[in-house]
């Protein structure tokens, strides 16, 4: 009786020092993106180089003719893509993939998405608003912006580096069109910026 117990107890400690061999998941957390981490192209020229960067504050309207500003999404996670209502490119499969997204978080109430139009003289509020009915966008969840075409494409470009411009400095005049989706955090800074096709 006694050999089985000490048989026992050295099968327990050894199973004791097997579990607490086995690597444990390691906790992954995202980096925090500055220009300094980006390829060059991204980056405007006046920011290459710089190692903090955050969202500056803004101010758009939403497809319910609410002002959405930074105060809207402090202390939420949020995504930020831009488009417009008449693309026939990329766009629809960019409003698909938003829409898997506000459904994968829509009872999170930490997590916001983003669409910034870049056809604003185009996509009024109203318009917005029967593009967001089409495509069954949940009102405070996703907001459909539109406002100022050169705040909307000074945040695209300088803030959120959502375009590949090869090292060129585009005028304003330059159409901005990109697949890109922006992860931003409670903080306001970019931690990922992934292709959102």
């Amino acid at each position: 009786m006694k050999s089985k117990s000490i048989l026992l107890i050295i099968i327990i400690i050894l199973i004791g020092v097997w579990y607490t061999s086995i690597p444990q998941e390691e906790e992954f957390e995202l980096p925090i993106f500055t220009p300094a981490d980006l390829r060059p192209t991204l980056v405007h020229p006046s920011l290459v180089g710089k190692t903090e960067h955050t969202i500056p504050d803004f101010s758009f309207i939403n497809q319910d003719s609410i002002l959405v500003t930074q105060e809207t999404v402090a202390g939420k996670i949020y995504v930020v893509d831009f488009f417009f209502t008449s693309c026939p490119g990329i766009c629809p499969k960019m409003t698909s993939n938003m829409s898997l997204l506000q459904k994968a978080f829509l009872d999170d109430n930490e997590v916001l998405l983003l669409s910034h139009s870049v056809t604003p003289d185009y996509d009024s509020v109203s318009v917005l608003k029967e593009y967001a009915h089409a495509h069954q966008v949940v009102s405070g969840k996703w907001h459909l912006l539109t406002g100022n075409r050169d705040l909307i494409y000074s945040l695209g470009r300088k803030s959120y580096f959502v375009e590949e411009d090869l090292g060129l400095v585009k005028s304003g005049d330059d159409f901005l069109h990109t697949e890109n989706f922006v992860l931003v955090d409670k903080q306001r800074r970019i931690r990922g910026i992934y292709n959102g096709l």
